[in-house]
């Protein structure tokens, strides 16, 4: 570095000595108007069900998100993440249900936006790992590879379907190739034509994602891995090849996913490209934070806008975190 003075003219300590010089000289800003918050739909009525894997989470029916969402308005968070626990008897091997108007998922968005209109933003997972009996995120052959363009056709028909149950922003999760364009198509031949996608679109292979499979049911469910199609955690540069194929495809945004293990995937994705870039803390990472505190390990307060500013350090432009409710109210204070 150059064009700094050397101890003891330059002190950058000094900087550091005030609450007062500390905020004024602070680089990165974390607000409630950077966080998405992931919820959980189940079926039925008045129902909240914890979810042992991620302790503080609850799977809550239609008129439970309804009620989240109002929460999220009054902690100023913009938007809110649906997933879907379908029920054992809908699901299948080719995931028809996905394609149901009337599924979990398109209840809830007409649910939130009957009650809320355009207050809060709602992103809909797009996959199909919520409603195959296998868990994969697509169709299989006889040797359960999972079909990319079988698929993609599948997730176009489900992504219209959700938004024309009133999604604001569809976010296909599955990593098949060429699914963004094609949805894009489909959104703007239907009308859609303000309906946002935020692509997985450097998605990894990732240990971390255990809680998040209990909590949609596919856990128990999945046959083999998903490593044929989620990226290999070694590599970096592929991830920006991925990112620049969803980008020429029609994404409005983009996301890292894993969030802290690939905190530089979101640096070097927010480096390269003009896009807004987002990264999702994902359920092992929040399980990993709530253990650290129950065992006395550290200030869990602390840990998690620790970990959430780190996001905004390295470029994201926001954040999918279980965490949101609480660190918005953390914010507040």
């Amino acid at each position: 570095m150059t064009g700094q003075a050397q101890y003891p003219n330059t002190r950058l300590r000094r900087g550091r000595a005030a609450a007062w010089s500390r905020a004024m000289l602070r680089e990165n800003f974390l607000t409630s108007a950077d966080l998405i918050w992931p919820l959980f739909v189940t079926d039925g009525e008045g129902i909240e069900q914890p979810i042992a894997s991620l302790p503080g989470v609850s799977r809550w029916s239609v008129d439970g998100i309804v009620e989240r969402a109002g929460e999220a308005i009054a902690l100023g968070i913009p938007c809110i993440a649906l997933f879907p626990n379908t029920q054992a008897d809908r699901r299948s091997a080719d995931g028809a249900e996905a394609l149901n108007p009337d599924n979990l998922m398109c209840r809830a968005i007409r649910a939130v936006k009957a009650a809320h209109g355009d207050a809060i933003g709602i992103l809909t997972d797009v996959a199909l790992d919520p409603y195959t009996s296998h868990g994969q995120d697509g169709l299989i052959d006889d040797k359960g590879y999972v079909l990319n363009d079988e698929t993609v056709a599948m997730l176009v028909d489900q992504a219209v379907n959700q938004a024309e149950a009133g999604a604001d922003i569809i976010a296909p999760s599955d990593m098949m190739d060429g699914r963004i364009g094609a949805i894009r198509r489909a959104l703007e031949m239907g009308g859609h034509h303000n309906v946002q996608i935020m692509s997985y679109a450097a998605k990894y292979a990732s240990a971390f994602y255990g809680p998040f499979r209990d909590a949609v049911g596919s856990g128990g469910l999945l046959k083999g891995d998903k490593k044929s199609y989620q990226m290999d955690p070694a590599n970096g540069d592929e991830a920006l090849r991925e990112v620049a194929m969803d980008i020429a495809e029609g994404a409005d945004s983009v996301m890292v996913k894993p969030g802290m293990p690939y905190l530089d995937i979101v640096a070097r994705v927010s480096g390269h490209f003009n896009i807004p870039v987002f990264a999702y803390q994902v359920s092992g990472e929040y399980a990993m934070i709530e253990a650290a505190a129950a065992a006395g390990a550290g200030d869990r307060d602390a840990m998690i806008l620790e970990s959430l500013t780190a996001f905004k350090r390295a470029g994201a432009s926001g954040i999918l975190t279980y965490h949101a409710a609480h660190a918005a109210r953390l914010l507040a204070q």
